[in-house]
């Protein structure tokens, strides 16, 4: 055990005390540069999170965790490999005994999620986009680091090269903003790839849908077409959205949307879509 001062450790020093190296096969690529570890909280507080109870997914060696033990006045870290989880009870064991920090050893996808007023996480890539859409609906504000390519394809805008299935869903939950991208080297080991992190804002889309469920189904089905005009995908999709009657729905839509392909629509026109196919297209129960 360490009586280190939180928000002061350091990173290296960290791997070092855990006894075990990345194993990049499990996606293990740890944070150690020092000036973005420090960065990353303030990207929380400069937007008026609430760190009242912040989730880390992902912990690893704590270099993280250390950051937001100073920044928020409790902490969740959820870590599927034992041995890292087992560092971190020893590393971190005052703050444990204080109730700020609790430490969950299991797979992030698997176990029960606690009550958090945010989420601040350096993500493993394999499971980044699973993990991120079990935390976006639960309508909190997320900080999170993917790789750069995810996250610009999370925050894109229609009718541009990186807009697709996931800047739609990402953004029916939350407005997405990249703030910061991360060089390999603040890794170690350092990734093939640059990261970046991303900020999410819970908001409420400017439209509604009958069901949340179908409407994410629908999306999927589309978007595996998005070269195609929407009457052809709706059509040829119908395996994947479910529909019935997928010939009812692209009579009954407007010809213009009809028309267009998906990497052209906004998601408001997506929504038009997709209600007018769970009103007419006989989507499955």
């Amino acid at each position: 055990m360490t009586t280190t001062e939180t928000g002061t450790r350091d990173p290296d020093a960290l791997v070092r005390r855990a006894g075990k190296r990345a194993d990049t096969r499990q996606d293990q690529h740890f944070l150690v540069d020092d000036r973005v570890l420090d960065r990353i909280p303030e990207y929380a507080t400069d937007a008026d999170v609430d760190l009242s109870h912040v989730l880390e997914i992902g912990a690893g060696p704590g270099a993280l965790t250390d950051r937001l033990l100073a920044a928020a006045e409790r902490v969740t870290a959820i870590e599927r490999d034992p041995e890292f989880a087992a560092h971190l009870r020893e590393e971190f064991a005052e703050e444990i005994a204080a109730d700020r920090l609790t430490v969950v050893e299991g797979d992030a996808l698997e176990v029960d999620l606690p009550e958090f007023t945010a989420s601040i996480s350096n993500l493993p890539y394999g499971a980044s986009s699973e993990i991120a859409f079990r935390l976006l609906p639960e309508q909190r504000p997320l900080l999170l680091m993917f790789q750069r390519e995810f996250a610009e394809r999370m925050a894109a805008d229609p009718a541009t090269d990186d807009y697709g299935r996931l800047s739609v869903t990402a953004g029916h939950y939350a407005d997405v903003e990249v703030v910061e991208t991360v060089p390999p080297e603040a890794f170690d080991p350092q990734p093939r790839v640059t990261s970046a992190l991303v900020r999410t804002t819970p908001q409420q889309p400017d439209y509604s849908v009958p069901d949340d469920d179908f409407f994410m189904e629908f999306l999927k089905a589309v978007f595996t077409q998005r070269r195609k005009t929407m009457r052809n995908a709706v059509r040829n999709t119908a395996h994947i959205s479910g529909l019935g009657d997928p010939d009812a729905v692209v009579e009954a839509a407007d010809e213009d949307l009809m028309s267009a392909r998906a990497g052209k629509l906004a998601p408001a026109d997506f929504a038009t879509l997709a209600t007018l196919a769970y009103e007419v297209g006989e989507p499955e129960a």
